[in-house]
């Protein structure tokens, strides 16, 4: 198909949506995934059972809050 088909922007316009919805979907799913892997090694950042010197470090590595003492 070529620009001067007919329905060729129609066609287009249809990929281009749902392609749009799909890559939306997918970032969506990936930015959650990330967020819970986040809020894991924040949870062990500020767990006091754990080495501080190593939370610390991991903290500092990730540009996050250190934990308090």
């Amino acid at each position: 198909m070529t620009a001067t088909d007919p329905g060729y922007e129609e066609g287009l316009a249809h990929e281009l949506c749902t392609r749009h919805t799909a890559l939306i979907t997918t970032a969506e799913n990936d930015l959650a995934l990330l967020r819970g892997r986040i809020a894991i090694v924040a949870t062990f950042i500020h767990n006091p059972d754990y080495d501080d010197t190593a939370r610390r470090a991991l903290a500092q590595a990730l540009g996050l809050p250190e934990p308090t003492r």
